[in-house]
């Protein structure tokens, strides 16, 4: 990049999409234990991550524009299953695998990459894929 601000460092927030956000906060907030920032019936639930965000819309209502002056967050949506990987150690993965199984959610793939970090595959209350993975799958350690 040439004359232009640094590179982003971080994601503060990201987005997965679910119809059922009761279903998805007692997901989200019971089972993977995530702290509840916020949430507007039937529109969206917003959750603490680390020092990240996870926001959970309706994609029905977000797909019409805000009549909140305040507030001019552009449309959005999307209908399908989306993707988010948690970062996770070794030690930990095993313990969500547990937990994970405990509270009835089957695990999708359990897979060593080439480089030697591993990842877990499951399923959210919406068919949403997770992941929890080990941060040297990136390098990232």
């Amino acid at each position: 990049m040439t004359n232009g601000p640094a590179a982003p460092s971080a994601i503060l927030e990201s987005a997965l999409y679910a119809e059922d956000l009761e279903r998805a906060e007692a997901f989200y907030g019971g089972i993977l234990g995530l702290e509840k920032i916020v949430a507007v019936e039937g529109r969206h639930v917003f959750f603490r991550c680390g020092a990240s965000v996870l926001l959970i819309f309706n994609p029905q209502a977000t797909r019409e524009p805000s009549t909140n002056p305040d507030m001019p967050v552009p449309p959005h949506g999307t209908i399908g299953q989306g993707h988010l990987c948690f970062s996770a150690s070794a030690d930990e993965i095993d313990g969500w695998v547990m937990h994970l199984a405990a509270n009835g959610v089957a695990i999708e793939a359990d897979f060593h990459w080439p480089n030697g970090g591993r990842s877990i595959y499951f399923r959210d209350s919406a068919g949403n894929s997770l992941e929890f993975a080990e941060p040297k799958l990136w390098g990232l350690e």
